[in-house]
């Protein structure tokens, strides 16, 4: 498994959301199963900047969450504009490690981890990284 250096964010996305009435609880603040959608946002653009989902499903792969860690800091509330960032931290043979921050300003609100492995579809084994994205992962682990 490489790891990506301290301050290195490989395959780095940024997104902004929009808050919206739906995403509101009881307590008035955005629902925890929201920031799971936020984060599969954030996965779905990684894949379409580095390694399209389209171009893994020919190959008849796909990308499987095995865990999801998520830190709750501050709460975002309507009308907040937050955005999320996700970068991949380590990457193995058929394995990653991605990490994800959302923020609304200069307010860190949230911090998750999630794993992921590549599937063969059609033997639900686990496949290698495509070379392609694994390039990307090596090309960008440098720290600035």
């Amino acid at each position: 498994m490489t790891k990506a250096l301290p301050e290195a964010r490989p395959l780095l996305v940024s997104l902004p959301f929009r808050v919206q009435t739906y995403d509101i609880d009881f307590a008035g603040h955005v629902n925890n199963g929201v920031y799971l959608r936020w984060l599969e946002d954030l996965r779905t653009e990684m894949l379409c900047v580095y390694y399209p989902l389209q171009k893994l499903m020919a190959q008849n792969m796909a990308p499987i969450l095995y865990a999801t860690s998520i830190v709750y800091r501050r709460s975002i509330q309507l009308f907040e504009e937050p955005v999320g960032r996700m970068w991949c931290t380590t990457m193995g043979r058929s394995s990653l490690s991605l990490h994800a921050e959302i923020w609304t300003g200069e307010a860190l609100c949230t911090t998750a981890s999630q794993r992921a492995i590549l599937l063969h579809l059609g033997t639900t084994k686990a496949a290698r990284l495509p070379q392609e994205l694994l390039d990307h992962f090596h090309r960008e682990n440098v720290a600035p």
